[in-house]
């Protein structure tokens, strides 16, 4: 049982509350399947009445505890290079925060990217047609994708101008041959949206063992962005949030310590 003792009261209220959402968000991951081990990472932005005018801050993983371990107050605040904010016991891996720094340093305005290695999000990955029009989950995917080659473990900053321009603005990035990545306004929304990623290619390896396949009619793609505005205010988490909170607070209590 690990014991780590409280920030709380030594981070401001805005902090802590960031804190625990992405504590739960990376307990949320573990208890859905997704996580890799202690591998890849879930950053948050901390806003700059947190950080300072002009600062870039981020929380991010204790780089050896395993994602339905981490807490609030393990979570590490780290800057653009991935240095160390303050003292904690557990190290940090700079090499994995390349693609986070390259996605925040490109997109001031996400406040989360989430990045998974699942099994159906690496096998879409390697599929010459990448993910494929044929499920309702796929049409939300598919109106705000990007794709990026691979290049090797994702470690040197060289491969960040590259991955960026790959990126531009959509919200989802398949990174070939790797994993799925999703960028978020919120953590809630980084999160709902990996889960209609996950989603939508677990669906496709399925359909893709079951024969033929009937693709979604090209024009309900084309109106795409509307219908995700409509039902889930362009899959805005805060619609899931709450009860999403509440489970994991079942499921895996003490994230929110």
């Amino acid at each position: 049982m690990l014991n780590i003792p409280s920030l709380q009261a030594s981070v401001s209220p805005e902090e802590w509350r960031l804190r625990c959402d992405l504590a739960a968000c990376y307990r949320l991951v573990a208890l859905y399947g997704w996580s890799d081990l202690v591998f890849t990472h879930i950053s948050a932005k901390l806003p700059e009445s947190v950080s300072g005018p002009g600062e870039h801050q981020f929380l991010i993983n204790p780089y050896s505890l395993m994602f339905d371990e981490i807490t609030a107050s393990s979570l590490i605040k780290v800057d653009m290079q991935c240095n160390k904010l303050h003292d904690s016991p557990f190290p940090v891996n700079p090499a994995g925060f390349v693609i986070h720094s390259a996605v925040h340093e490109a997109r001031p305005e996400a406040g989360c990217v989430l990045h998974t290695h699942t099994r159906a999000g690496v096998a879409v990955s390697a599929q010459k047609g990448g993910v494929l029009p044929i499920s309702q989950q796929s049409t939300f995917v598919l109106g705000s994708l990007a794709y990026h080659a691979y290049e090797g473990v994702a470690f040197r900053d060289e491969e960040k101008p590259r991955l960026q321009a790959d990126l531009g603005q959509a919200n989802f990035l398949m990174l070939r041959n790797h994993g799925l990545l999703t960028v978020g306004r919120t953590i809630a929304d980084a999160f709902l949206s990996m889960y209609t990623f996950e989603n939508t290619c677990r669906i496709q390896i399925d359909a893709q063992a079951g024969g033929e396949l009937t693709p979604v009619n090209p024009q309900i793609l084309s109106g795409v962005a509307q219908a995700m505005r409509v039902q889930t205010g362009g899959l805005g988490g805060a619609f899931a949030w709450p009860a999403l909170l509440r489970k994991v607070q079942r499921d895996l209590p003490g994230y929110d310590t």
